[in-house]
C-alpha cells in the first residue's frame, strides 16, 4: 500500500509541474528562514553556557544616578578586593583589566613581527580561570599568572606568532612598553563566548602598564577597561550581596554627588542587556522567532490555497477510487504522502539555500553560524520536526477535502458547489498572509527611514572626509607636533587636529564637574573631549559665544556646549564666559572661553551630553585629518608613508570617521537587512497564495466568464470580477496590519532619543505597494481565464 502511495504521488507531482514548482519554492523559502532563525537564536542563547555553575557567576556593574540614570558594566578597581576581604559570600572574585587594540611585537630572531590585536590584552587575577572554564593546553593555571610579566595566550595566537615551535618561555612585547614571558597556552576560545581577548597577563603586571588602574585606593574614577566577576557560594542570592554593596558608596564615595549603585549582573544576562553592552537583546530574538513562525505558517497557507484550488481537477480521480472501494483514510494518506514528498524536495532546496545564505548572515550579525545536519543532532531533529509538522499542517486540510468528495456529486459535476463551503476559510488565510506581509513592509520602511535619518541628519559637526589616525605609543608633544606639521604639508590634507576622540565616539571620558568655586559638584556628569586649537575648525564646530581656545599642550582654557549651559540653568551662553570650572575630581581647573553649538556626541539612542573641550597633550591619542576627496588615494598613501616614518615600530591603520559613526547602528542595520529579506519572502509567498485563490475563483466562475464574454463583456470588466475580490481582502489585511505594525514600530522607535515619526505616508506606501504587487499577480491569472475560448467553457451546456 505504501509503495502504491509513493508511485501515485510521484505521478501526480510530475503531472502538476507548476504546482510542484510554486509550492517547492514557497515551502523551501519558508524553511530557509526557519532554519536560519533557529541557528541564530540557538547561537545567541548558548553564549557562555559552557562554564561550571553558570547560575552562580555574576559581574559587578554600576548604576549611576545623576540628573538621569546611566549604566556601566564596570566598577571602581578596589571594589573586588575589598568585597573579597570583607564578606564570605563568594567562592572566587576576579578583577580583570582589558585594553583593546594593543600592538604586539614578537622577535623571531631574523626580524621583529608586529601585530595589531583588536581584542587586546587582559591583565587578570588567577581566580578568573577558576570562575570561567577556559582550560590550558600547556602550563599550570594555578601558577602561570603568579609572577609579574607573565602571560598565557590561545593556541591560535601561538600559531600566528610562533608557527609550530614551542612558545613556553618566549617573550611578547606589548605596545612597546612591557615584555611578557609566555607561561601557558590556552585552548582556543569557543565561538559562543563574549570574552574575545586571547592574551592574558598577570594582574601584578598592570601596575607597570597602567599604574592608576592598579591602585587599590582608586575609588574616584572608573574605566570601561576594568571589570570584576564573582562566583557566589551555593545558597547565596544576588539580593543578599546587593544589600551590602551600598556600604562601599557611603564609605568610599561619600563626597560625591553622583550616587553610585553597585549591582550584580547574572552571567546569562551579559550577552543580552544592551544597557551594559550586550550585543543582542532578547526582544530581537523573539521578533525573529515570531517572523520565522509567521513565514512558516504563510508558506503552509500558500500550499493549502493552491492544493484546494487544484482539488477540483482531481475530483473524478477521487470518485473513481471511491467507486472501486477506496476509503476516506486511504485517500487522505495518499494526499499526505504527496505533501510529504513535496516537503522533502522543498527541505533539500532549503538546506542548499541556507548554505548559500549563511556567509551573508554571519557578515550581517557578526556571528559564526555553521550548517551540518549530519553532525548537529539538534539541527537534524529541528529539520525533521519542521518537515513533519509542515507536511501535516499543509496537507491535512486539502487531504480532508479530497477524501470528502462524494462519487455521486463528482459524476454530476456538483463538486464546485460543495467546495464553496471552504471558500471563506481560504479568504481568511489570504488575509492572514497579507497582514503578515504588510507588517513586515511597514517595519522595513520605518527601520530604513530611521537609519536614513540617523545617517543623513546634521550631527552638528563635519564627519565626511575625516581620517582618524592613532598617535604612536610613547609619543611626546614634540613628535606629535612634528608629525602634525608634516601631515599638513601633504597636498590633499586640509587640516589636522590632535585630540582624544572625535566629537562622536564610543570612547568616552565622563567626570564630575565643579562650577564657579561652588562647594559641591554639579548633579550631572560632563563628557571631556580633549582637543587642540584646531579641533573646532577641523570638525566644523560652531561657536555661539566667546572664542576658540589658544594653542597649548596643557589645560588653560575650556570650551563647553549649549547643553552644559542648560544644565546649569543659565539664560544665555554669554553668562558662562570667564567662569571657572574644574574636572577630574578638581585636579584640572581653568576658565571657560567659549561655547559651541550642541552636537551629537553619541548615537541617536542617547541624549546630547554636557561637554567640555580642553587642550591636553597627555590625553591625545588620535590625529584627526581632514582631507580633500579629490585624489584621495594619493593623499592616503602620503599619510601612510609619513606616519610610518615617524613610528617605525608601530602598525599603521586608519579609519574614516563616518565609518566609525556607522558602527553605532550595526544591530539596526542587521535587523533592517533581515526585515527586507523576510518582507520580500512574505510577499512572494503571499502572492503565491493569492495565485491559488484566483485559480480557485477562475475554476468556480468558468462558465460565468464564458457567458459574460458571449454577451460582450470586455477584458477589463472580466478582470474586475477578480480585482474586487482581492481588493477587499487586501484592505481588510491592511486594517489588521496597520495598528499592529504601528504599535510594534512605535515601541522600537522609543529606543532612540532622536527618531522619526510614524507618518501617514508610511502606511500609504505600504498599501500602495501591496496593491500593485498583488494586482500584478491577480492580473496574470485572471487574464488567462478571461482570454480563454468561451466555446470550451460552455461546451457542457
Amino acid at each position: 500500500m505504501l509503495r502504491n502511495h509513493f508511485k501515485i504521488a510521484l505521478r501526480n507531482l510530475r503531472r502538476n509541474k507548476a504546482h510542484l514548482l510554486i509550492n517547492t519554492l514557497g515551502l523551501g523559502l519558508g524553511s530557509v528562514c526557519a532554519i536560519l532563525i533557529f541557528l541564530l537564536v540557538r547561537y545567541h542563547l548558548s553564549f557562555d553556557d559552557f562554564h561550571a555553575n553558570p547560575d552562580r557567576i555574576y559581574r559587578f556593574v554600576t548604576e549611576q544616578h545623576r540628573d538621569n540614570i546611566s549604566y556601566a558594566n564596570y566598577v571602581p578597581n578596589p571594589l573586588g578586593k575589598v568585597f573579597r576581604e570583607d564578606y564570605t559570600f563568594s567562592e572566587q572574585v576576579a578583577r580583570i583589566a582589558t585594553f583593546d587594540g594593543e600592538l604586539i611585537s614578537v622577535n623571531s630572531g631574523k626580524e621583529i613581527k608586529k601585530f595589531k590585536e583588536e581584542n587586546g590584552v587582559a591583565f587578570t587575577e588567577t581566580a578568573f580561570f577558576d570562575i570561567f572554564n577556559y582550560p590550558l593546553l600547556q602550563g599550570n593555571i594555578k601558577t602561570a599568572l603568579i609572577e609579574p610579566n607573565t602571560a598565557i595566550l590561545t593556541e591560535r595566537l601561538v600559531k600566528k606568532y610562533f608557527g609550530s615551535s614551542n612558545p613556553i618561555g618566549k617573550v611578547l612585547r606589548v605596545d612597546n612598553r612591557i615584555d611578557l614571558r609566555i607561561t601557558g597556552v590556552l585552548k582556543n576560545l569557543p565561538i559562543n563566548t563574549d570574552r574575545e581577548t586571547e592574551i592574558y597577563a598577570s594582574y601584578t603586571t598592570l601596575r607597570a602598564y597602567e599604574e592608576r588602574f592598579a591602585r587599590d585606593d582608586f575609588w574616584g574614577g572608573m574605566s570601561s577597561s576594568m571589570q570584576c566577576f564573582v562566583r557566589l557560594k551555593p545558597g547565596v542570592s544576588r539580593q543578599q550581596v546587593e544589600k551590602v554593596l551600598p556600604a562601599y558608596v557611603k564609605k568610599y564615595r561619600a563626597n560625591s554627588k553622583n550616587v553610585h549603585h553597585y549591582k550584580l549582573q547574572a552571567l546569562s544576562d551579559i550577552h543580552f542587556d544592551s544597557r551594559y553592552g550586550g550585543v543582542m537583546e532578547k526582544r530581537n530574538l523573539w521578533a525573529l522567532t515570531f517572523i520565522g513562525l509567521a513565514l512558516i505558517i504563510t508558506s503552509g497557507i500558500n500550499f493549502i490555497n493552491l492544493a484546494t484550488a487544484l482539488a477540483i481537477n482531481r475530483a473524478k480521480e477521487v470518485g473513481v477510487r471511491k467507486v472501486l472501494g477506496g476509503g476516506r483514510s486511504q485517500l487522505f494518506w495518499q494526499f499526505i504522502t504527496e505533501t510529504g514528498l513535496l516537503m522533502i524536495v522543498a527541505m533539500v532546496l532549503a538546506i542548499a539555500l541556507t548554505f548559500v545564505a549563511l556567509p551573508y548572515v554571519n557578515d550581517w550579525f557578526g556571528s559564526r553560524l555553521s550548517l551540518n545536519p549530519i553532525a548537529d543532532d539538534s539541527l537534524a531533529i529541528f529539520i525533521m520536526t519542521l518537515t513533519l509538522v509542515l507536511t501535516f499542517f499543509a496537507g491535512s486540510y486539502p487531504g480532508l477535502i479530497l477524501a470528502g468528495f462524494k462519487p455521486v456529486e463528482v459524476f454530476q459535476n456538483k463538486v464546485a458547489r460543495w467546495s464553496i463551503a471552504g471558500f471563506n476559510i481560504r479568504r481568511a488565510l489570504i488575509i492572514f498572509q497579507f497582514a503578515i506581509s504588510q507588517i513586515l513592509i511597514i517595519s522595513m520602511i520605518v527601520i530604513s527611514s530611521q537609519m536614513r535619518y540617523a545617517r543623513q541628519s546634521d550631527l552638528g559637526f563635519d564627519k565626511d572626509a575625516i581620517v582618524m589616525l592613532p598617535i604612536g605609543s610613547g609619543s611626546t608633544a614634540m613628535t606629535s607636533h612634528t608629525l602634525k606639521n608634516r601631515l599638513n604639508e601633504i597636498a590633499g590634507v586640509k587640516q589636522v587636529s590632535l585630540c582624544f576622540t572625535a566629537p562622536t565616539s564610543r570612547d568616552d571620558w565622563n567626570t564630575d564637574i565643579g562650577y564657579d568655586n561652588r562647594t559641591e559638584n554639579e548633579p550631572f556628569k560632563v563628557s571631556v573631549k580633549a582637543g587642540d586649537e584646531h579641533y573646532v575648525s577641523t570638525f566644523g564646530l560652531e561657536l555661539v559665544a566667546g572664542r576658540n581656545i589658544l594653542p597649548s599642550d596643557s589645560v588653560r582654557e575650556f570650551l563647553v556646549n549649549e547643553t552644559f549651559v542648560r544644565k546649569l540653568n543659565l539664560s544665555s551662553p554669554e553668562q558662562l564666559i570667564g567662569k571657572t570650572i574644574s574636572v577630574d575630581g578638581g585636579e584640572v581647573k581653568a576658565p571657560i572661553v567659549g561655547v559651541v553649538k550642541d552636537f551629537h556626541d553619541k548615537s541617536f539612542h542617547e541624549d546630547i551630553s554636557a561637554i567640555c573641550i580642553m587642550p591636553s597633550h597627555d590625553l591625545y591619542n588620535r590625529f584627526a585629518v581632514k582631507v580633500n576627496q579629490t585624489n584621495l588615494k594619493a593623499t592616503l598613501a602620503g599619510i601612510d608613508r609619513i606616519w610610518s616614518e615617524m613610528y617605525p615600530n608601530e602598525v599603521y591603520e586608519h579609519e574614516f570617521l563616518d565609518a566609525q559613526i556607522g558602527e553605532f547602528y550595526e544591530t539596526e542595520e542587521a535587523m533592517l537587512r533581515w526585515t527586507q529579506v523576510f518582507a520580500c519572502i512574505a510577499i512572494f509567498i503571499g502572492c503565491m497564495g493569492l495565485y491559488g485563490l484566483v485559480s480557485f475563483i477562475a475554476l468556480q466562475k468558468t462558465k460565468e466568464i464564458g457567458i459574460r464574454k458571449v454577451l460582450g463583456s470586455s477584458l477589463l470588466q472580466i478582470l474586475w470580477i477578480f480585482g474586487k475580490e482581492f481588493s477587499v481582502l487586501i484592505l481588510i489585511a491592511f486594517l489588521i496590519a496597520t495598528p499592529l505594525a504601528g504599535w510594534l514600530m512605535n515601541g522600537w522607535l522609543q529606543n532612540f532619543t532622536y527618531h522619526i515619526g510614524l507618518n501617514s505616508w508610511i502606511f500609504v506606501l505600504t498599501i500602495g505597494a501591496t496593491v500593485i504587487i498583488a494586482g500584478l499577480t491577480v492580473a496574470y491569472k485572471a487574464t488567462i481565464a478571461a482570454l480563454a475560448n468561451p466555446v470550451h467553457s460552455l461546451r457542457s451546456e
